[in-house]
């Protein structure tokens, strides 16, 4: 049972980045997913939530309009789209599938946004 992100690196402002999430070892269609993000010395931030069967998704503040989830269940996928990308969206990215009484996250792919 796990989920595994791909997709970081480094980028620079205003940039594109594109993160994905393969979940395997459970009903994915089943699960709700997000991505959450965590920069040192800060708390962790739900960043997007993306219901079971797509049709509704969720964002921060800070990445609305910006930043769009979405998935594949035939490919238990799910995607993160971040585009205008600032110095402040640096940091580590989480993809995690929504259990009873846990999220089951991956170990993370870094995103730097730098000049």
């Amino acid at each position: 049972v796990q989920v595994v992100e791909s997709g970081g690196g480094l980028v620079q402002p205003g940039g594109s980045l594109r993160l994905s999430c393969v979940a395997s070892g459970f009903t994915f269609s089943d699960h709700v997913m997000k991505w959450y993000r965590r920069t040192p010395g800060a708390e962790r931030e739900l960043v997007a939530r993306i219901s079971v069967d797509g049709m509704r998704t969720n964002y921060a503040d800070s990445v609305r309009g910006r930043f769009t989830i979405s998935r594949d269940n035939a490919k238990n996928t799910v995607i993160l789209q971040m585009n205008s990308l600032k110095f402040e969206d640096t940091a580590v990215y989480y993809c995690a599938a929504q259990m009873d009484s846990y999220d089951l996250r991956g170990q993370g792919t870094q995103v730097t946004v730098s000049s």
